[in-house]
C-alpha cells in the first residue's frame, strides 16, 4: 500500500484526522479539492463570517455606543472593501497555517478531487489542466468531504448575484438596501446580523414557529426580542411559495398566517440548511451505503459497511459543526491506530455568533420534559452581573438545568456577551458528570462575566446571591 491512511477532504475533520493519524505513526495523505485547506469552515464559513461579524460589531459599537464611554467619534463610516480585505487576509493566514501543519507532520498533501476506484484505491483528479491523474492506495480511507448549502432549486435557485448561499453573502461589495434571509437558523441570523449592522434592512423568513427552533424556549424568546430590537424583521410561520427574480429586485411570494404576502428584496440569502457532500465520490465503486438523507452510514466507531472505509464530520449523522468534525477526526485516527477513540455527543456545544452570542450544551428544558426527566433549573440575568454592567453589555442570561433527584447537570443555555467562550466551562463540567452544586461551589474571579454561570448554578437550589 502507498499509505496507511488516506483522508478525502481537508476541512476541520479531514486535516485533523490526518494530523492525528500521522502523530500515531501512520503514513498519511490528505486530498483536498478546494485548492486550500480548512474546508467550508475556514474558507467560506465559520472564519470569514466571524471576521465580518467582528468588523460590523466594531462599526456599530463605535457609531452607536462610543459616546457612552466618553469617546467622541464623528462621521463614522464603514469601508466594505477594507472589511472584505481584512476577512480575506484572516482566511489566508489560517489556510497557510494548516498547510504548514501538514508539512510538519510529514503528511502528503494532494490538491485535487478524490474519488474511489475500489475499496482501497483513490483516484486524484487534478484541479488544473495539464496535470496528470494519479491513483493512490491505502489500508484505511477516511471520507471527510463535508457539506454544501441546500438549494431551493424548484423555487429560487442560486444565481450568485440576486440569490446567494452563505458563500455569496460573504462577498457583497456593498450592503444591499433590502436583504431577505430565507431561514431563521444559525447561518441566517449570523449573516443577517452582519448586513443589518452594515445598514441593510433585513427580513428573516422562517417557516417554523420560531427562529432557532431547536433551542431552549427561553433562548428563543430572548433572541427573538433582541434581534427585533436590533432592527431585523422576524417573520415566523412564513413559508416561501414562489419567487420572481428580476433585474433590480426579487419578489418573494410567501404564505403567512394572515394569507399570501409579497416581500421584496434587493438580495436574497437562502440559508435553509446544508446537505452532506457525497456526489461524485465514486461510492458505487466500493459499495459504501448512504442513508435516506444522503449521508454516509456509519457505526459508533465511524466505520462504514465496507471494512477499512470510515466517515466523519458533516458527511455522516449528527450536528454539522466544525468542532464535532475535529473531535471525530481525532477519534477515528486513534481507532485506526488501535486505540479507543471516542466522542461524547451529549457534551458538544453549539454557538450562534450574533451579538449577543448564544451558546448551548446538553438538553433543553423541553427535551427533558418530553423524555420524562425530572428537572430543576436556575437562571441568572447578565443585567445583575457587575462586569456586564461595566461593559454596558447586559442582554441575556445563563440557564442551568439539572436532574431534580441527582443534581447532575443536563444542559446549560446561554445568551449574552462572550458566552461562546464561557460555554467551555459547562462542557467540562458535564464531561466530568458534575452536579449543579459542584459548579456553584467553584470559585469564579470577580468581577467577571463567568460569575453568571456560578450564580445560575446557585439558582438551581434557590441560592443565587445577586438577584
Amino acid at each position: 500500500m502507498d499509505f496507511d491512511v488516506v483522508v478525502i477532504g481537508g476541512g476541520p475533520g479531514g486535516y485533523v484526522a490526518a494530523i492525528r493519524s500521522a502523530q500515531l505513526g501512520l503514513k498519511t495523505a490528505c486530498i483536498e479539492a478546494r485548492g486550500a485547506l480548512g474546508g467550508t469552515c475556514l474558507n467560506v464559513g465559520c472564519i470569514p463570517s466571524k471576521a465580518l461579524l467582528k468588523s460590523t460589531e466594531v462599526y456599530a459599537e463605535t457609531k452607536d455606543h462610543a459616546a457612552d464611554h466618553g469617546v467622541i467619534v464623528d462621521n463614522v463610516k464603514l469601508d466594505v472593501a477594507k472589511m472584505m480585505q481584512r476577512k480575506t487576509g484572516v482566511v489566508k493566514d489560517l489556510t497557510d497555517g494548516i498547510e504548514f501543519l501538514l508539512k510538519k507532520h510529514k503528511i502528503e498533501y494532494f490538491k485535487g478531487f478524490g474519488s474511489f476506484v475500489s475499496k482501497n484505491e483513490v483516484k486524484i483528479s487534478p484541479l488544473e489542466q495539464g496535470e496528470k491523474e494519479k491513483t493512490i492506495k491505502a489500508s484505511s480511507i477516511i471520507i471527510a468531504t463535508g457539506s454544501e448549502p441546500i438549494e431551493l432549486k424548484s423555487i429560487i435557485p442560486f444565481d450568485g448575484d440576486k440569490v446567494v448561499s452563505s458563500t455569496g453573502a460573504l462577498e457583497f461589495d456593498a450592503p444591499p438596501k433590502k436583504l431577505a434571509v430565507i431561514g431563521g437558523g444559525v447561518i441566517g441570523l449570523e449573516m443577517g446580523s452582519v448586513w443589518a449592522r452594515a445598514g441593510s434592512q433585513v427580513t428573516v423568513i422562517e417557516a417554523q414557529d420560531d427562529i432557532l427552533s431547536t433551542m431552549d424556549k427561553d433562548v428563543i424568546k430572548e433572541m427573538t426580542r433582541i434581534m427585533k430590537k436590533q432592527g431585523l424583521e422576524i417573520r415566523t410561520k412564513t413559508k416561501l411559495k414562489s419567487a420572481n427574480v428580476m433585474r433590480t429586485k426579487v419578489k418573494l411570494l410567501c404564505e403567512t398566517p394572515a394569507g399570501e404576502e409579497e416581500i421584496q428584496a434587493d438580495k436574497v440569502l437562502v440559508a435553509v440548511g446544508r446537505r452532506a457532500y457525497t456526489d461524485k465520490l465514486g461510492l458505487e465503486n466500493c459499495g459504501v451505503e448512504l442513508d435516506n438523507r444522503g449521508r454516509v452510514k456509519t457505526d459508533a466507531h465511524f466505520r462504514t459497511n465496507i471494512p477499512g472505509i470510515y466517515a466523519i464530520g458533516d458527511v455522516r449523522e449528527g450536528p454539522m459543526l466544525a468542532h464535532k468534525a475535529e473531535d471525530e477526526g481525532v477519534a477515528v485516527g486513534e481507532i485506526i491506530a488501535g486505540q479507543a477513540g471516542h466522542v461524547n455527543y451529549d457534551a458538544i456545544p453549539g454557538v450562534v455568533y450574533t451579538n449577543p452570542e448564544v451558546a448551548v450544551v446538553g438538553k433543553t428544558e423541553q427535551e427533558c420534559k418530553a423524555e420524562g426527566i425530572p428537572v430543576k433549573k436556575g437562571k441568572f440575568p447578565f443585567k445583575a452581573n457587575g462586569r456586564a454592567r461595566c461593559n454596558g453589555d447586559t442582554n441575556g442570561f445563563i440557564k442551568v438545568i439539572a436532574h431534580a433527584e441527582t443534581d447532575r447537570i443536563l444542559g446549560v443555555h446561554m445568551v449574552g456577551p462572550h458566552v461562546s467562550e464561557m460555554v467551555a466551562e459547562a462542557v467540562v463540567a458535564m464531561e466530568f458528570g458534575s452536579s449543579a452544586e459542584d459548579l456553584a461551589r467553584s470559585t469564579h474571579a470577580h468581577p467577571t462575566l463567568s460569575e453568571s454561570v456560578k450564580e445560575a448554578a446557585l439558582a438551581v437550589a434557590g441560592r443565587a446571591i445577586h438577584m
